[in-house]
């Protein structure tokens, strides 16, 4: 079963979080760091800190918008991972 995951990446460099979904965490991954995604050459190197999954792509990239979008939702997830987020 293929799965679809939503990520969030800190930079090392800034202490930022991205949040971003795909069907391969660890490409996606490498592709941050080797600074193959524009939204994140500048900001690199990146961590995974948290992921979701999900057996529905259109899942994933709707729980990445809300997080993106609502920033109660991301505050909910950053208390709720205090450690991994901050």
């Amino acid at each position: 079963m293929l799965m679809y995951y939503l990520y969030i990446l800190k930079s090392q460099k800034d202490q930022h979080l991205y949040i971003g979904s795909t069907n391969d965490l660890r490409r996606r991954l490498l592709e941050h760091n080797s600074g193959k995604v524009r939204s994140t050459m500048s900001r690199r190197p990146f961590e995974l800190r948290y992921y979701e999954a999900y057996t529905s792509e259109n899942d994933a990239r709707k729980r990445g918008a809300s997080l993106k979008k609502d920033g109660r939702a991301l505050a909910q997830l950053k208390r709720r991972s205090n450690e991994s987020l901050q």
